[in-house]
């Protein structure tokens, strides 16, 4: 098979799960050239896959940083000073100061705030009509969150998932920009986040900024520097993987009138789904790693200096895992996916974005007698981002 997994144009009909299913099979560590010189190792495998999320003393997110191209080193610095750009040591206590303020507790203190947004958003939809889902209904609720949680003036809600398209979406002509208007924006919107630390920096307030930004990590604050780029991290992470979580899953049970009808009358029956959903839809193809000495992976030799790409959206199909992968499943039970990683960087706001998940859906169906496409769906020109740019739907509110 004439493999390419790098070019965005593959994956302009979803996952290429033609080609993914030939490296597991075939290829699971595989040598794929880069278009602009050298190459990177794609692991395919759940097992390799896994191995090398837990394996972060040979397998480093900070040499480099987590995406196949090269940043340009005014940008590495920054990205590096994010949570998933970071090696132990720095890593640790970072993202413990980040923990304590998503925990289990904290998220039921935040699940009514979060409902009435999701309420607010099917209000302002609920004149039905033809609609793009993904902006119009999935893209609010995961905006609207962050925004309150950082209390972002809502003024400003927009342009933060601008700024979030730009960084996530440059590579999709609908959605991005030129290579300079991209790099231009993680300035930005660092430089936006250096702001918001610095006006809270000693105030008593009880949002997410002013909570990270007051508080003692291995005995020193958080500088404004290193805040700026975990806002990056925090607002991107927050607005991209939901929303796709939240239209790709809807699509998949619009494609299901049952399914939709039998979670629509068994709510309670959400959770599991939503983990299919997940491993179905997998917000994000890949991070890579960089090997910082010699090892070895499925016995294939890797040496030090070499780039290894993770394909979560191939792990969660793996044959050798999940019985019958190709079946969508909402009772699936285990369901070990990785669309939020694992190990040391499994993504933090993992629990937050199945709330919201959990919660729109349950609003929707409060508030919707029904929905249908109203043409075809567009993905992403995207190699990284997996997820809908358009979503034609009718809508038909109760009455």
């Amino acid at each position: 098979m004439d493999i390419d997994v790098y070019s965005p144009d593959q994956y302009l009909n979803g996952i290429p799960h033609e080609q993914f299913a030939w490296l597991r099979n075939n290829a699971p560590v595989y040598w794929h050239d880069h278009p602009e010189g050298g190459g990177y190792w794609v692991l395919s495998k759940h097992a390799d896959v896994i191995k090398v999320s837990r394996d972060f003393k040979t397998f480093s997110a900070q040499e480099g940083f987590v995406m196949v191209d090269d940043l340009p080193p005014e940008l590495l610095t920054m990205a590096q000073n994010q949570l998933l750009g970071m090696d132990p040591p720095n890593h640790g206590p970072l993202r413990r100061s980040v923990i304590t303020r998503v925990t289990s507790k904290r998220l039921m203190a935040l699940e009514p705030m979060i409902r009435s947004v999701a309420q607010e958003v099917m209000r302002e939809a609920s004149r039905g009509g033809e609609m793009n889902f993904v902006e119009d209904l999935a893209g609010d609720l995961p905006t609207a969150v962050i925004g309150l949680l950082l209390d972002i003036p809502r003024e400003m809600w927009p342009q933060i998932r601008r700024w979030s398209d730009l960084q996530t979406s440059g590579t999709d002509p609908d959605l991005g920009g030129t290579p300079e208007e991209v790099a231009q924006a993680s300035v930005e919107m660092g430089t936006y986040g250096f702001q918001l630390a610095s006006e809270r920096r000693d105030k008593d307030g009880d949002d997410l900024i002013s909570l990270l930004i007051n508080q003692e990590v291995e005995g020193r604050l958080i500088s404004e520097m290193e805040f700026a780029s975990l806002f990056i991290q925090i607002a991107v992470a927050g607005n991209e993987t939901t929303r796709g979580l939240i239209s790709s899953g809807m699509y998949e049970l619009i494609k299901r009138p049952e399914l939709y009808k039998q979670l629509e009358a068994n709510p309670d029956q959400l959770p599991s789904a939503i983990e299919e959903m997940l491993r179905w839809t997998c917000p994000l193809h890949y991070f890579r790693r960089t090997v910082v000495s010699d090892t070895e992976i499925g016995g294939q030799k890797i040496k030090k200096g070499d780039k290894v790409v993770m394909l979560y959206s191939s792990a969660n199909f793996d044959e050798e895992v999940f019985a019958d992968p190709m079946t969508f499943d909402i009772t699936r039970d285990p369901n070990p996916h990785t669309a939020f990683g694992h190990g040391i960087h499994l993504c933090l706001g993992a629990n937050l974005a199945r709330m919201e998940t959990r919660i729109f859906f349950e609003e929707f169906f409060k508030t919707f007698a029904g929905i249908e496409m109203a043409g075809e769906p567009a993905f992403i020109r995207s190699n990284n981002i997996h997820g809908f740019k358009r979503m034609p739907v009718r809508i038909q509110p109760r009455r």
